[in-house]
Order: C-alpha cells, then sequence, then structure tokens
C-alpha cells in the first residue's frame, strides 16, 4: 500500500524550478557545446592566487584564525560591514552622512539572492504587487511567484526602464484601488540582466521621486539590484539610486562580491533603512544566525589589502575584451541578417539580441537548431511576465559572454548564425560537438 500524500505547503506548491536550470543541465552534459546561457564568470580570471594569500594571513595567526572560524553575528562582519559602507559611497561621490548612512544600515547576506529573498518574506504577503522591468532578472521572479506576489512590468528603452510608464502604471493602480498592494520596484540598474541597458541619471532620481509621491499610506521600496556595477568597462561610472534617498527611506541597495570577485565565497551585501533592518535580521536569524564569517573575513582581506580593487580592474579588462568579441562577431556574421538586433552593454556580462520573424522561444525552433550546430542560449521569453491577457515577445535571446572563453566567443555566434539560416531556409543539419 502505497504512503499518504505529502501536505506541502502553500509556498512549497508555488515553488517551481528555475527555466534556466535545464539550459545548465544541458551545458554540463554536451561536452563541446558553446554556452550563452547561464551567467557565470570568467573561470580563468577566479582569484585563486589572492584567497590563497588572504587565507593564509588568517590562519597564520591563531588567534584571528580561531575567530575566523567561530560563528559571526547575523548582520555580518563590523569591519566588513564598513568596508562596504565606506565602498559605496566612495562610489557615488558622498560621505555616509550626506544620504543618512551608517555601519548599522548595512547587512552581509549569503549573496545578493538571500536579500531578495529576505525581503521578500519581510515585505509579502500573497496577492501583493511587485513592479520590474520588462524583461527583467528572470530568477527574481521566480522568487516572487515563491512569495504568491503579483508581478507588474514596466517597459524598457535604451536608457532603462521608463519613468513615464512607471508612472502612467501607479495612477492606474491608486485609481483602481490598487496601490495599497504595491511593496516594491524592482530594477537592475547597471548592465541589466538580461538586456545589458543601464538606467539613465535622471531616471534614478525620478525612480525614487515617484515611490516618495506614491508612498501615500504605506512606504513603496526601490530595490536597487546593483550586482554589476564594479564590472563598468565604458564611460564614466554613474551615482546609485540610492543616492537620490537622501533620508534612508526608500531604497535597498544590494551587491554581491560574487561577480567582482568570485562567486565561491558566496557573499553579497545591502545598505537599507533601518526600519527595515530589525525585521529583515529576525528573519535571517530564522535562516541561518549570520552568512559564513569565513568568507567574510577573506572578503574583508581582499579589500583592505587592495587586492579586490586590483582584481576588479582586471575583471574589467577581461570583460571588455569578451564584449567587443562578441558585438564584432555579430557585427560579422549578422551584417547580411537585416532582422537581427543587439545592444552593446557598457559593462557587465550580456548582449541582448532581438529577430523579427524567429521564434527564438523555449519552444520554438532555434533553441533546437542552435543545440544542433552547439550552441546554448536563454530565451528572452523567460525574462517577461505572462499576465494571461497580453502575449510576450518571443523573438529575443540573452547572450552571456562571461564564461565563454575567446576562442568561444567567435565560435558560439559563427553557430548561432548558422542555426538561424537553418530554420530561415528549413535546412537543419546536426553537428557532431564534444570531439
Amino acid at each position: 500500500m502505497p504512503p499518504a500524500p505529502l501536505s506541502r505547503s502553500g509556498k512549497s506548491r508555488r515553488t517551481t524550478d528555475s527555466p534556466i536550470s535545464y539550459f545548465i543541465q544541458k551545458a554540463l552534459e554536451t561536452p563541446g557545446l558553446i554556452s550563452f546561457a547561464a551567467g557565470l564568470v570568467d573561470e580563468g580570471s577566479l582569484p585563486v592566487d589572492e584567497v590563497g594569500a588572504a587565507v593564509a594571513q588568517i590562519v597564520a595567526d591563531p588567534l584571528a584564525g580561531r575567530a575566523t572560524l567561530q560563528y559571526g553575528s547575523t548582520q555580518g562582519l563590523p569591519e566588513l560591514r564598513e568596508q562596504v559602507l565606506q565602498l559605496v559611497c566612495d562610489a557615488d561621490g558622498v560621505r555616509p552622512s550626506d544620504v543618512s548612512l551608517t555601519v548599522n544600515d548595512v547587512c552581509i547576506t549569503t549573496g545578493s539572492q538571500q536579500l531578495l529573498y529576505l525581503l521578500g518574506e519581510a515585505l509579502f504577503d500573497p496577492g501583493d504587487i511587485v513592479i520590474t522591468e520588462a524583461p527583467s532578472y528572470f530568477v527574481f521572479h521566480s522568487l516572487l511567484q515563491s512569495h504568491g506576489a503579483k508581478v507588474l512590468t514596466v517597459p524598457l528603452d535604451e536608457h532603462g526602464m521608463k519613468m513615464d510608464a512607471l508612472e502612467a502604471l501607479l495612477e492606474r493602480l491608486r485609481r483602481s484601488g490598487e496601490l495599497a498592494r504595491v511593496k516594491v520596484i524592482y530594477t537592475v540598474d547597471y548592465f541589466q540582466n538580461p538586456t545589458g541597458l543601464t538606467l539613465a541619471v535622471d531616471r534614478r532620481a525620478k525612480l525614487v521621486e515617484l515611490a516618495r509621491r506614491y508612498s501615500t499610506d504605506h512606504r513603496i521600496i526601490v530595490l536597487e539590484d546593483a550586482a554589476y556595477r564594479e564590472l563598468r568597462f565604458t564611460g564614466a561610472d554613474l551615482p546609485s539610486v540610492k543616492r537620490f534617498d537622501p533620508t534612508n527611506e526608500f531604497v535597498v541597495y544590494t551587491s554581491t562580491f560574487s561577480k567582482p570577485c568570485a562567486p565561491g565565497l558566496k557573499t553579497g551585501y545591502a545598505l537599507m533603512p533601518p526600519d527595515l533592518m530589525a525585521p529583515l535580521l529576525h528573519l535571517k536569524g530564522s535562516h541561518d544566525f549570520g552568512s559564513a564569517n569565513l568568507s567574510q573575513h577573506i572578503a574583508s582581506r581582499l579589500i583592505a589589502s587592495g587586492a579586490y580593487a586590483k582584481h576588479a580592474e582586471h575583471l574589467r579588462n577581461v570583460y571588455r575584451k569578451k564584449r567587443d568579441l562578441m558585438v564584432q562577431a555579430l557585427e560579422s556574421e549578422f551584417s547580411d541578417f537585416p532582422a537581427a538586433r543587439w545592444t552593446v552593454p557598457a559593462g557587465g556580462f550580456y548582449v541582448w539580441l532581438t529577430f523579427d520573424g524567429i521564434d527564438t522561444g523555449p519552444n520554438g525552433p532555434l533553441v533546437q537548431a542552435a543545440l544542433e550546430t552547439g550552441v546554448l542560449y536563454v530565451p528572452g521569453e523567460f525574462g517577461h511576465v505572462f499576465d494571461g491577457e497580453e502575449s510576450v515577445p518571443n523573438n529575443e535571446c540573452r547572450l552571456c559572454f562571461g564564461v565563454a572563453t575567446e576562442e568561444q566567443i567567435p565560435e558560439g555566434i559563427r553557430r548561432l548564425r548558422k542555426a538561424c539560416a537553418a530554420i530561415s531556409t528549413g535546412k537543419r543539419e546536426k553537428v557532431k560537438v564534444g570531439v
């Protein structure tokens, strides 16, 4: 007799596997496949020597070593929180007091993904509304589904989230009586995942102004995901959205050491309003009593020694070259393909490729044709939210140049062009990969 069925929570039933999991699995199980899918970092640039030196310094002092291997605090290592505060304020050209920030407003998390989840636990009830860009970071969409939140979207143009469209949406929600359900406006404002676009300076100030203006019976939080900020390789840095929140009331700024340093450290951080910190730490304490103490001490040593800043500069050169290789390959392979256009990011990992008349969706012909030619991309469809009324675009691709080698990038674009030609002509030829 089979056992009685397991009774699962509503949150468990709402939580599903991320759509990217299939593509990561395909990349892992297919030797020779060139993957532009997973947003992984450049393998050869990981700071093995720098991390090794930091660990050696820590364990060379038994007292420091024991402190490092002991439990830490839920909020995070005080030295690292102070360094993070200075790192962000220096980038914005302000003193912490100029934007009402202290070390008590900084929390260290297990990657920025934990902060996204904890913030949802602290703020969302099922049916609450989160406004995101369209397209946006699809892993965050999966997280919102788990919390039972409803996602509404605002379109992008070449300058990021369109503020006139955001204002129109907020006004529509106010008139319909749904504004009370709006809890968060989410933006990946530097070299956005998935499009590579960056939010313009004037729109950053407007975003905070709109959150403030429409916070009539409760505060609407702007969640600024700045994970790629330190990977700018063209032009000057832009002030954060947080910079336009001088009273530290409306913006949560979150970032990570994964992209500009090493994802294996699994260490992120956030700066947030003080009345949000306490409830978030209560929840974090239930999760882990604090993120990995050893990783925090390593990150702190890297910053203090100057190795972190030096490595981030090295990465900017690495990714600039990779971006250039991908754009050059697109120009070469798709110059006679008028249906193709793409973004040229000023930083980060991603190029957004759009076609006219080619179905790039997960069930469309290009995914399979690309696999047959030995290349993998992420369907842009994943970055959109289907609201049951309007269909989402199915002619977009996210191409990540993070983990692909310099040799693989032009070859991968050549294979993608071959796949496009194959479905255009109806002549598909499977190539043998992994030899």
